[in-house]
C-alpha cells in the first residue's frame, strides 16, 4: 500500500511550479482607489504553466498584514479592521474554473466601497487566492509519494482619494551586542503604504574607515510599527562606531535618517 501526503504550497508572487504542476498569476498586487459608494475594477491573468495536467482552480478571499518583522501573516476573510475582503466581488463563472496545459484566463476583480464608509481608515487590504483543487501525484526528494496542490495569493490594496501622506519615522536604534546586530525601530505614521530601502553604514570613529552594509528592502502599512535587524560583519574590528541609517521610501522630498554611537568590545 502506498502512502501519500498532501502538500498545499502557498506563494505570494506571480509564479509557482513543481516538476509537474504550476500556476502563473499576474500581477501579484492589485491597487484600487475609490470613495464611498464607488466601484473600481482591476484584472488578473491566470495561466496553467503545466505541460501535462489540467488544473481545476478556485478563487477565494482572505486577509493579511505584516508583523513587526515585516513578514506576511494570513487570516480568514474579514478578520481585520482594515479588511476589504467583503467589498470584493468576482464573477460567478470565475470563482471556479479549469485550465488546460498552457491555457490562460482573465479574471476581473471589483471592489465596491459601501455607501456608509466614513473614510476614517484610509487604507484597506485583502488577499485573493487562486487555489488548485485537484492535487497532482508527485515524489519528494526522499522518494516518498506525495500529492501537491498549489495556491497563489494576490495582495489587494485599497485607498481613498484623499491626498497621500507618506511619513516614516525612526523611533529608536539599538546595538544588540549578543546577536551582533543593529536593531532599527520605525513606524509608518502616514496614510498610505510605504515601501522603501534601508541603507546602513558604519564609521570607525578612530580610523575614519567607512563600511557600507547590505541594503534592506522593506514594506509597511499605515500604523505599522516595524522592527528590523541589520547584520554587522562577523569580524568587525573592536572600536567605537557611528552607525548611520538612511531610509528611502519613495518620497522625493523626504529621507529619514538616524545615527547610533556604540562600542564594539
Amino acid at each position: 500500500m502506498r502512502t501519500f501526503f498532501l502538500f498545499l504550497v502557498t506563494i505570494l508572487s506571480s509564479f509557482l511550479s513543481t516538476a509537474q504542476t504550476g500556476v502563473s498569476v499576474s500581477p501579484p498586487r492589485l491597487y484600487f482607489e475609490s470613495n464611498a459608494g464607488q466601484s473600481n475594477r482591476q484584472k488578473i491573468m491566470v495561466t496553467n504553466v503545466s505541460a501535462a495536467h489540467t488544473m481545476d482552480l478556485a478563487v477565494s478571499l482572505g486577509d493579511w498584514q505584516y508583523n513587526e518583522l515585516g513578514e506576511n501573516v494570513m487570516y480568514p476573510a474579514d478578520s481585520l479592521a482594515t479588511s476589504c475582503a467583503s467589498w470584493v466581488t468576482i464573477n460567478k463563472k470565475d470563482s471556479y474554473f479549469s485550465l488546460k496545459p498552457g491555457e490562460s484566463k482573465e479574471i476581473e476583480v471589483t471592489i465596491t466601497v459601501p455607501n456608509t464608509f466614513t473614510g476614517e481608515v484610509p487604507v484597506h487590504t485583502g488577499m485573493l487566492y487562486v487555489t488548485q483543487m485537484n492535487p497532482i501525484d508527485d515524489v519528494d526528494n526522499k522518494g516518498a509519494n506525495i500529492k501537491v496542490s498549489v495556491r497563489s495569493g494576490i495582495k489587494l490594496f485599497h485607498r481613498t482619494s484623499q491626498p497621500k501622506n507618506r511619513k516614516l519615522e525612526i523611533e529608536n536604534i539599538l546595538f544588540d551586542k549578543k546577536r551582533n546586530k543593529i536593531e532599527l525601530l520605525f513606524k509608518n505614521n502616514g496614510n498610505i503604504w510605504a515601501d522603501g530601502i534601508v541603507y546602513p553604514e558604519l564609521l570607525n570613529t578612530l580610523t575614519g574607515k567607512k563600511t557600507v552594509l547590505d541594503h534592506i528592502v522593506f514594506y509597511s502599512m499605515p500604523n505599522d510599527v516595524r522592527k528590523m535587524y541589520i547584520d554587522l560583519p562577523e569580524n568587525l574590528e573592536k572600536a567605537k562606531y557611528t552607525a548611520a541609517i538612511l531610509m528611502d521610501y519613495g518620497d522625493e522630498n523626504t529621507i529619514e535618517m538616524g545615527e547610533l554611537s556604540f562600542t564594539n568590545e
